[in-house]
């Protein structure tokens, strides 16, 4: 394949980000731009839907009013991939008249890394309302970060609305994400509200579903014109992902329409393939298409790291990338 010079490379892009910058950077995705509760539409089928969609209502309307003289700390959106869950997190966002902010869990725990907890601390105690997409129970140490977070910006006055990660294979009867979050969340778990929504992903995309990989030619044709594209080779990609804080990734694929990587292939290192979950989360958040000269991207994770406990974070990326792939 010939190189194309005017083709961007995320290996030479070195981002940097202020705290006012990582903040302004915490509202919902723009594939979420048309979300409200008028455009959600629940399915006949589970009336938990339409009921969460009441109850998700009444949260954003009043809590935008009273945001300072509630009595429980949040709510918490329990169900599996694909029922809507971000939509309605999105939509109580809207809502909230009160200072607010929207962000993964990955999101707010990098900000923490990068700026440390007590300045974290002093820049998110000034916000009403901070919503947390996929709050994630797999992994103790960030957990115990965001439940000490969420104990002492609760006992300032701020409110949380928060949504699970679980697939729905791990649900069982569909309480086990609250009640780990319950448990995980100290102090203040069994004071969330805790709306369960049932369902099967609307998308009907599978978790393991395949798509094919990509020729050289392929790459070069879909990458064309050339603007707002990229292509890197898969490990020295990886390479510059581990030079990164988490923090920057979104920072890393600004501009970025079109994503091409070259040479992909089963990863080894656990720490790779997190950080990548971390630049696919963030590329799906901002719709940009991915695809890769190799093994299928979503074929990359192996059974060891599938079967682990990151699982839930593979599946999810997974999931996205079998989207992305345009």
């Amino acid at each position: 394949m010939a190189t194309n010079e005017a083709l961007l490379s995320l290996c030479n892009r070195f981002p940097e980000l202020t705290a006012k910058q990582m903040l302004e950077d915490l509202v919902p995705p723009r594939e979420f731009d048309q979300a409200t509760f008028a455009t959600y539409r629940p399915d006949p089928n589970f009336s938990s839907q339409a009921l969460a969609v009441k109850t998700c209502a009444a949260v954003g309307e009043t809590r935008g009013l009273f945001a300072r003289k509630v009595s429980i700390p949040g709510v918490y959106l329990d169900g599996g991939f694909g029922v809507g869950k971000t939509h309605l997190l999105v939509s109580i966002y809207k809502q909230f008249s009160g200072s607010k902010l929207f962000g993964s869990f990955l999101t707010f725990t990098s900000l923490v890394g990068a700026l440390g907890f007590a300045e974290a601390m002093k820049l998110l105690s000034k916000y009403q309302l901070i919503c947390i997409d996929e709050f994630e129970l797999d992994d103790p140490g960030n957990t115990m970060i965001m439940s000490r977070l969420l104990n002492e910006l609760s006992a300032s006055g701020t409110i949380f609305a928060a949504t699970s990660n679980t697939p729905p294979n791990a649900l069982g009867d569909g309480r086990f994400a609250a009640a780990d979050f319950q448990r995980e969340i100290l102090g203040i778990g069994n004071a969330f509200q805790i709306i369960r929504i049932d369902g099967e992903d609307y998308r009907h995309r599978p978790f393991d579903a395949e798509h094919r990989s990509f020729t050289l030619g392929d790459l070069e044709a879909w990458l064309e014109p050339p603007q707002a594209s990229s292509l890197d080779d898969f490990d020295s990609l990886l390479r510059h992902l581990s030079e990164l804080h988490p923090a920057k990734y979104g920072k890393l694929l600004a501009g970025v329409g079109r994503v091409g990587i070259t040479g992909s292939h089963v990863l080894t290192d656990q720490f790779d393939a997190l950080r990548l979950v971390a630049l696919v989360d963030r590329a799906y958040e901002s719709q940009i298409l991915i695809r890769a000269e190799g093994l299928p991207l979503t074929e990359i994770f192996p059974d060891k790291f599938l079967n682990g406990g990151y699982r839930k974070k593979y599946l999810r990326a997974i999931s996205r990338l079998g989207a992305l792939v345009g």
